[in-house]
């Protein structure tokens, strides 16, 4: 019957019931066309950044079997994790970061500076409300930089505005099929997936024609 409906098993996406679809709808139509005008007038690379991590017990996809066979994937009982912070632009830029223990704002402060590093132009960062992002070392890391750097925010619970996103769920994706047994193995097949992506810009292009993403949409 669901069949005959047109409705099919699928994963559903999460969405966070705090967040304002008025503010979406007004950084779509009115906050980041307003950035890219900025942009444009200092001839700024727009940028959208994210931190997050991966474990050695996240498993994800599916496998081949024969029919009442459920197939058993040998893996390491032990926990570890690594984490990075990346940034992608609509050109297919890709600036990233791996590192060990939780992102705090000393280490979103390194990943800037790491950034602007070498960059010719002006940088628009585009990144969430975390706490390490509004944090006052930021601030005066970013007052200091003297316009190479300039932060931007998006609407509270509105992970699905952000392309980077999709390089972190790529990146889990494809270590998760990778037998893992150390914290270097980890970090190593993390590093490893994100410099592919590099080679690849047409696939971080990609990741802004999500229809989801109401800003890169624009």
């Amino acid at each position: 019957i669901l069949h005959r409906l047109g409705l099919t098993p699928q994963r559903p996406l999460r969405r966070a019931i705090e967040q304002d679809p008025a503010l979406v709808e007004h950084g779509r139509s009115t906050a980041f066309p307003a950035i890219q005008r900025e942009a444009q007038a200092c001839n700024a690379l727009i940028l959208f950044g994210d931190e997050a991590g991966i474990r050695s017990d996240d498993h994800r996809g599916t496998t081949w079997g024969r029919q009442g066979h459920t197939p058993i994937v040998p893996r390491t009982g032990a926990r570890f994790s690594g984490n990075r912070l990346s940034a992608v632009s609509a050109q297919g830029d890709l600036r990233f970061m791996v590192h060990e223990g939780t992102a705090t704002a000393a280490t979103f402060c390194e990943f800037l500076e790491r950034l602007v590093t070498g960059m010719e132009r002006p940088i628009f960062l585009i990144v969430d409300g975390h706490r390490i992002h509004r944090a006052k070392k930021v601030q005066r890391l970013v007052a200091q930089l003297d316009g190479k750097l300039k932060l931007f925010f998006l609407p509270a619970y509105s992970p699905q505005l952000n392309p980077d996103e999709w390089v972190w769920n790529t990146v889990k994706q494809r270590v998760a099929k990778a037998f893992i047994t150390s914290r270097e193995q980890l970090i190593a097949s993390a590093r490893s997936v994100l410099h592919s992506l590099q080679r690849t810009p047409a696939k971080i292009i990609g990741f802004f024609r999500d229809p989801d993403c109401h800003y890169a949409a624009v």
